[in-house]
Formats: structure tokens, C-alpha cells, sequence
């Protein structure tokens, strides 16, 4: 049995976060291994916990409210610490990751995400992501000082691996599963949750967390006029199920007749509940961020999910994922074998 401790993006709005965050736990809690995720910066600062008291108990927006249901599943599937001198010691090994926790926009205002306070600790990294194909020459330096200290590391996307190899100049970096890949979905099932306010009619459900240009809407509503199908988009306030937490978006995905989206884990989840999604691309400067959903896309040869035409119609809903599914299976064998090697676990204990 071992202590680990977690190092990744913190808060309550983002429900890819979360989810990351809870299936990392869960793998690495098995055979009873202590993991803790481990809170520094602007999130674990005395301002942003006393705000924190107030969105429990005096919510008076929207947004407060949805923080509350994120913090409550957080608090019942992952425990949180918050970075001090004292606590570092009795951990045996730090991780990085998942999500964009080596993107360099985090790292600017969080240092911590490189783990710089580690005392002689295993230092590994899961499925870190850099979050875009942009990586500034003024930091490679400061990732190369930190990160040849790890005693393994692993990356999201072949785009980070390039970047920490070819730029940062590092060796033996691999290329792994985000951590909601290795979770079934008969295990995301038993945690999803129906929002109280949902309705009984078929749905489209829309996320994106890009702007949406007006074309793509028209084209969404278009087809949702056609098939008499309502439209969910969570991060509307104004939509009635706005207050969703985590388990709440999995219900969504799961249950949605089309998923539109240009978000990295709402395609996972729409990929492993076996749902039609279209993928489409950001714009403008939004659109760096797009490495990570085509390298999702190249790896298991979706590229039939990707919106390129005008309109949606009945080939963007017919999708058949049996040759994903195989490679999934391989993908997955692989990443296990990164993390029984890198947390030095033997077959039988994971």
C-alpha cells in the first residue's frame, strides 16, 4: 500500500476535470493504495476557500449553485488536500495529470503542476496534457528543469510527446489513455445521475466550450426542428438544467439521441456509451486547443465524426465504434502496463 498524491487542474465548473480526476482516483485506489488530490494556487487560497463556505451554504447565483453539486461529488469520490511543507513528506509518490495540467498557460500561473516541491518521491506523470501544439520557447528551460527529475512520464497526446521530445528535449516519454478511457462504461453508468429538472422528450445535446458560430447553430437547430428533437446545452444558464454536476453530464451524454460538441471529453464519453457525436472545430485563436480532440480522433479512427459539411443528416448519426473498440482494448492494455511499471505494482496487484 502506498500514498499518492494527485496533481492536477482543480476547481468546481468543468465536468471533463472532475470526471478525469475521480477515474485517475479510482484506478490508483485499487489494492488499497491512499490517494489524495492534492490543491495549490489559486483554488486552495484562504480568498478562494471562504468563498467556497459561502457557495455551501449561501448560494445566490446560478453558478454558485452548480459549484455546489461539482464540490458534493467531488467530496463523496475523491479526497482533497491542500499543499503545505508537512503533508509532502508523508507522500511516497506525486502524479501529474491528467488534463491540460502541463499546458503552459497552467503552469504560468501554477508552478506547482510541474511538482517543484517533491522531497525524494517517486515523480511520475499520467496522461499529462499540453492542452495545444503551441508550446513558447521562454518555457523550455523551466519544463526541462523540472520534468528530467520525473521517473516516468506519460502524456496524453502524440503532440505533447513531440513537443517534451523534440523541444524540451526528454526522453522515454509514452503516449496513454486519458484516464476516463479506462473506466467501462457499465462503470460510468453506475455513477451518472438524472438531472431532477429533466424532461421525457428526445434530445440533442449540445456542449461546447468554444464559441459557436452561427452557421453551426443553424445546422443544429435545422436537423432538431427535423427529427422534433429538443436541445440541451448545460452551459447556458438560462437552460433549466444548468445546475448539473458531473454525474449529471454523464447522464446526458448517455441518454441523448445526438451529441454536438467541441470538447475532448464529451467525445470520450459519447465514444464510450457507444452515442452518435459531431466534433467540430474551433475558430480563431480557440483553435489550438484543437490537438487534443484530433489526436482522440486519429487514434481511434473517428474521423467519420468530424462535422465538414453544411448540415446534419442521417450519416453524421450513423456511426458504428467495433474497430475503435479493439483498439481501445490495446490502448487500455497499455496504459495499465505504463502504471504498473511506473508505480513499480506487480500483474497481480492491478
Amino acid at each position: 500500500m502506498k500514498k499518492i498524491g494527485i496533481i492536477t487542474l482543480n476547481g468546481y465548473f468543468n465536468f471533463g476535470n472532475r470526471l478525469q480526476n475521480y477515474a485517475l482516483t479510482k484506478i490508483l485506489e485499487e489494492k488499497g493504495n491512499i490517494v489524495n488530490t492534492i490543491w495549490s494556487g489559486e483554488e486552495a487560497n484562504l480568498k478562494s476557500r471562504i468563498k467556497m463556505f459561502f457557495i455551501l451554504f449561501f448560494p445566490y447565483n446560478q453558478r454558485w449553485k452548480r459549484e455546489r453539486i461539482f464540490y458534493k461529488f467531488s467530496k463523496n469520490n475523491m479526497n482533497k488536500v491542500y499543499l503545505n511543507a508537512k503533508r509532502i513528506k508523508k507522500y511516497d509518490i506525486f502524479v501529474a495529470g491528467s488534463d491540460q495540467v502541463w499546458n503552459y498557460e497552467s503552469v504560468k500561473n501554477n508552478i506547482n503542476y510541474l511538482i517543484p516541491f517533491s522531497k525524494n518521491q517517486r515523480l511520475i506523470s499520467y496522461a499529462a496534457s499540453m492542452g495545444n501544439s503551441n508550446f513558447p520557447e521562454q518555457y523550455v528551460k523551466l519544463y526541462n528543469k523540472y520534468l528530467k527529475r520525473y521517473d516516468y512520464i506519460s502524456v496524453r497526446e502524440e503532440t505533447a510527446k513531440n513537443i517534451l521530445e523534440n523541444k524540451v528535449k526528454l526522453k522515454n516519454i509514452e503516449v496513454v489513455l486519458d484516464p476516463t478511457l479506462l473506466l467501462d462504461a457499465n462503470h460510468w453508468e453506475k455513477i451518472e445521475e438524472e438531472p431532477k429538472k429533466m424532461m421525457k422528450d428526445k434530445y440533442i445535446f449540445c456542449y461546447f466550450l468554444g464559441d459557436i458560430e452561427e452557421n453551426i447553430k443553424e445546422a443544429i437547430n435545422e436537423y432538431a426542428q427535423k427529427k422534433n428533437l429538443r436541445i440541451i446545452n448545460i452551459l447556458d444558464k438560462n437552460c433549466a438544467l444548468y445546475n448539473s454536476g458531473p454525474q449529471h453530464f454523464l447522464y446526458l451524454i448517455h441518454n441523448a439521441s445526438l451529441i454536438c460538441t467541441d470538447s475532448f471529453h464529451s467525445s470520450v464519453f459519447s465514444f464510450l456509451y457507444d452515442k452518435p457525436f459531431i466534433v467540430f472545430k474551433r475558430t480563431g485563436e480557440q483553435n489550438k486547443m484543437y490537438s487534443r480532440i484530433n489526436d482522440f480522433i486519429k487514434k481511434f479512427r473517428l474521423n467519420d465524426r468530424e462535422f465538414s459539411g453544411y448540415y446534419i443528416d442521417e450519416t453524421n448519426i450513423k456511426h458504428d465504434y467495433s474497430e475503435a473498440y479493439k483498439i481501445l482494448e490495446k490502448e487500455r492494455e497499455k496504459s495499465i502496463k505504463f502504471l504498473k511499471k511506473s508505480l513499480d505494482i506487480k500483474d497481480s496487484e492491478l
